[in-house]
């Protein structure tokens, strides 16, 4: 089967706005959220502070009888000074045995007195399953900065490879495939941040990172593609030619992003909390990679030489008339 993806290009561009949309929409959203008060909820490694996760010990009798009450940990925070901590319940054994508390730098005699608090509210804790890390404000924005700049530096020397390598127009379109490819990534961890509470950490960064090394490979191999053809038949029509080159790039382009995906699945399920989230940015990041390959950069590079390149024949007539006068 032949994909004329020129004929619908319409759609591919409707649909990518309406997820990006949906993205802005939701860091607005989480902009707003006192909890948040950013696009993404930040992890510790951006804002600094000391997160707490608790888990009851349910070896215990009748430790875990009850789920844990949101409501009565965050009046043990207020009664510790500690009223605009994060407060989000974990799921454990299919039951809400675990909280996850986000607040400012506490020391170490104030997280001993606060767990003490909370275990007398609530149950014991295993100590085997609870985890305490701290960052310092400072440490979080220089991760921060240098993590946009890489992004930065890595969209300009793209730009800039790709138009030696090839034109500006298909330099220009690459990088526009590549930010939809971020703003689709970055949207999702924003809709993840409100509705279960997903945050990104130092590894989200470079999750963004390996996505656009991705991203742009898989254009450049169509772009290869469709500047040999323009060589050979530079008479053809842009739309054909582009069509050629996403069918004839297609089954390599699928079977890189699949087989890349099944490694990805492998480490979501069994890579560990540590490597969850930046899995799952690698995953949606990597199909939206593909998409954008196919169905954006194409397309948008077939719209804008059908707009600016005259016809084969309107250069003959111009030709022409220019020897007549």
């Amino acid at each position: 089967m032949k994909l004329s993806i020129n004929k619908s290009r319409s759609l591919w561009w409707t649909i990518s706005a309406a997820i990006i949309l949906s993205g802005i929409i939701s860091m607005v959203i989480s902009w707003q959220t006192p909890s948040i008060k950013a696009p993404l909820r930040p992890s510790l490694d951006f804002i600094g502070g000391t997160r707490l996760q608790l888990v009851r010990d349910c070896s215990l009798p009748n430790n875990c009888d009850t789920p844990i009450d949101i409501n009565a940990v965050r009046e043990v925070a207020k009664e510790q000074g500690l009223g605009d901590s994060s407060i989000q319940l974990i799921s454990e054994d299919g039951k809400d045995n675990g909280i996850t508390i986000r607040t400012k730098n506490l020391e170490t005699d104030q997280r001993t007195k606060l767990q003490n608090a909370l275990s007398e509210k609530i149950g014991t804790f295993d100590p085997q399953k609870n985890q305490i890390d701290s960052v310092g404000p400072t440490l979080g924005r220089e991760l921060f900065t240098s993590g946009v700049l890489a992004l930065v530096v890595s969209f300009v020397l793209i730009t800039v490879y790709m138009t030696f390598r090839f034109q500006l127009d298909y330099a220009l379109f690459a990088i526009v495939a590549l930010f939809h490819d971020i703003l689709v990534t970055v949207g999702a961890f924003s809709i993840l941040g409100l509705v279960a509470g997903k945050e990104v950490d130092s590894l989200f960064i470079v999750a963004l990172l390996t996505i656009t090394g991705f991203s742009v490979n898989d254009t450049v191999v169509i772009y290869d593609r469709i500047r040999e053809t323009l060589k050979i038949n530079p008479e053809r029509p842009i739309a054909e030619i582009v069509d050629d080159a996403v069918n004839q790039t297609l089954t390599r382009s699928i079977n890189t992003t699949l087989t890349t995906l099944l490694t990805l699945t492998a480490i979501f399920l069994f890579g560990g909390e540590t490597l969850h989230n930046f899995s799952l940015a690698l995953i949606i990041g990597f199909i939206m990679g593909a998409y954008s390959s196919i169905f954006i950069a194409s397309t948008l590079l077939t719209w804008w030489r059908e707009r600016t390149e005259k016809s084969p024949l309107s250069a003959i007539d111009t030709s022409v008339s220019s020897q007549d006068s």
